[in-house]
């Protein structure tokens, strides 16, 4: 039964538009792999949904009926990533994606929390370094599931914020790689832009410094994802990014974890960031509300930080996209090479810009270029701008009107 279910989840995604945004394969390349490389393809764990986009596809379906491809696409991502890792993935109590066993705590009185040591909870204090933030991680009691110990924290600490260590999606699914190399790790000093997602390959138009620092098991390990939008930002030769060789921060918050990309992976990566005084920080991943990263975003902001992020690919009939939705975070749909919104572009409560998210070339982490859709890489382009050009007014500025947005850099399609 097990087995079945499996092929049908596969059946989904693959009969579906992707929910996510895709590096696309190149011409002969098995789906998922990676062309030209040695000794068999490693699953990668940001491979979290399969199948590339169909443009044809896409603008055949009238909006109701994408709408719910998305959605049953997006629904069928999560049931397969809870089934695949259920010794490390689970659903909270709104039936989102998290770290199994973990509960996250902010705010909570001494008596509180020696409440939940009664009651069974294992405590550890985790500060958020470079945001002083404080957090309490909790480690459910065997055998009770997260959504019912979440009701009963909250019980026991009701002044507290307790959530999920809820999980985040790169807005573009990585192609599994047999082996790449880790871009040099160079030491980053003065100006940087950041970016947050999985490590970065080695790559001919990554010719800037590269600092790369791991907040997931087995990190940093080189992504297809990662490499991608950090060419868009800083790629120079054959990728050219919008800011041209500038020096890069890298926050791999997967590594290889099948719970990597958490709230507080993330939180503990903006918290680094911010320490080493990153202007702009890309954050091409989509996920559910969650009170930690919230908190950890408005901090960051507060030291000076621009959080660039893009809105997704599930649709604008799916809920709306985090960290795209907090206030004050730069929020980035796609647009295609006719200046058309991308029909799965998901939705965020606000969109500042629009950049460039299909028929274009991004760094395959094989040292190529290849073809990439969807809003993971826009995001970047509007990043690289902001840091360019140094302050959301300039960014204004320079931005040209069309299909009702701001559109930054819309010929950075490295189609030549």
């Amino acid at each position: 039964m097990k087995f079945a279910r499996r092929w049908i989840v596969a059946g989904l995604l693959l009969t579906a538009p992707g929910a996510q945004a895709q590096l696309l394969p190149s011409p002969g390349s098995a789906l998922g792999q990676v062309s030209g490389q040695a000794g068999g393809i490693v699953p990668h764990v940001m491979d979290r949904v399969e199948g590339t986009l169909d443009q044809a596809g896409l603008d055949r379906l009238s909006p109701a009926r994408l709408a719910d491809r998305l959605l049953a696409a997006r629904a069928a991502r999560i049931d397969d990533l809870v089934w695949r890792h259920a010794d490390s993935v689970e659903l909270d109590d709104r039936r989102e994606p998290a770290r199994r066993g973990v509960i996250l705590l902010t705010g909570a009185r001494p008596e509180s929390v020696a409440a939940l040591r009664s009651a069974g909870y294992g405590v550890e204090d985790a500060a958020i370094e470079g945001l002083d933030l404080a957090v309490t991680r909790l480690t459910v009691p065997q055998g009770r599931s997260l959504s019912r110990a979440l009701k009963q924290v909250r019980s026991l600490a009701p002044e507290a914020q307790a959530s999920a260590d809820n999980l985040y999606f790169p807005s573009g699914a990585s192609m599994g790689l047999a082996a790449a190399a880790l871009a040099e790790n160079a030491s980053v000093r003065g100006k940087a832009a950041g970016l947050i997602d999985g490590g970065v390959a080695r790559h001919p138009s990554l010719t800037g410094p590269v600092e790369q620092r791991g907040f997931a098991r087995g990190a940093p390990r080189a992504s297809a994802h990662g490499t991608a939008v950090a060419s868009l930002i800083s790629g120079t030769g054959s990728i050219r990014g919008a800011a041209p060789g500038a020096p890069l921060l890298v926050a791999d918050v997967y590594g290889d974890d099948p719970a990597g990309g958490s709230a507080f992976a993330m939180a503990r990566a903006l918290g680094w960031m911010a320490a080493r005084g990153a202007d702009v920080v890309t954050v091409s991943l989509v996920g559910p509300d969650n009170p930690l990263l919230a908190g950890a975003i408005r901090l960051a902001r507060e030291r000076g930080v621009s959080v660039v992020a893009a809105v997704g690919n599930d649709g604008p009939a799916a809920p709306p996209a985090y960290p795209a939705s907090y206030a004050g975070v730069i929020a980035v749909t796609g647009i295609d090479g006719r200046g058309r919104v991308l029909p799965e572009a998901g939705r965020a409560r606000h969109v500042d810009f629009a950049a460039p998210g299909a028929d274009m070339n991004a760094a395959r982490a094989d040292g190529g270029k290849g073809k990439v859709r969807g809003t993971s890489f826009a995001a970047p382009l509007v990043a690289g701008r902001l840091f360019a050009k140094g302050s959301v007014a300039a960014l204004r500025a320079e931005a040209k009107r069309g299909s009702g947005l701001s559109i930054i850099c819309g010929n950075c399609r490295n189609n030549d």
